[in-house]
């Protein structure tokens, strides 16, 4: 019987050994859209921060970005989420690099440097920066 520590599955995708909690897979895929939800108790003095950045995941499937631009602002947006929402005390440091992440995938757009990015996607992606500074 093999070790299967070091067991070899050519082509079957990703194997994983030992618990994985919050964690998503997708395999095989040329695109994918993958969603989690941080809906969960939000640290006090930061539930503006979490309101603005829900509102942002609800509309970014129609604010009309780029595909990689999406993925990479959904991706920033759940990192904010998932820091202040968890269950240790908010590491403060982690909220503003998560949200200059979050920034920093928006910015593109907002300058009309992303290519695809139409008008209202860079008044919308604006807003958004706009809505996100001073916040956290």
């Amino acid at each position: 019987m093999s070790d299967p520590q070091n067991a070899q599955h050519p082509g079957d995708g990703p194997v994983v050994h030992g618990s994985v909690s919050h964690s998503q897979f997708a395999w095989g895929n040329e695109t994918v859209t993958q969603n989690q939800r941080n809906d969960g108790p939000v640290a006090p003095g930061h539930e503006a921060l979490a309101e603005r950045v829900r509102e942002l995941l609800r509309q970014l499937p129609e604010a009309g970005l780029p595909d990689r631009d999406r993925e990479d602002t959904a991706t920033a947006a759940e990192e904010v989420l998932a820091e202040i929402t968890r269950p240790e005390p908010v590491e403060e440091g982690r909220v503003r690099r998560s949200l200059t992440t979050l920034r920093g995938a928006l910015a593109p757009v907002a300058t009309g440097v992303a290519a695809g990015a139409t008008m209202g996607a860079q008044e919308w992606a604006l807003a958004a920066i706009g809505g996100l500074t001073g916040i956290g």
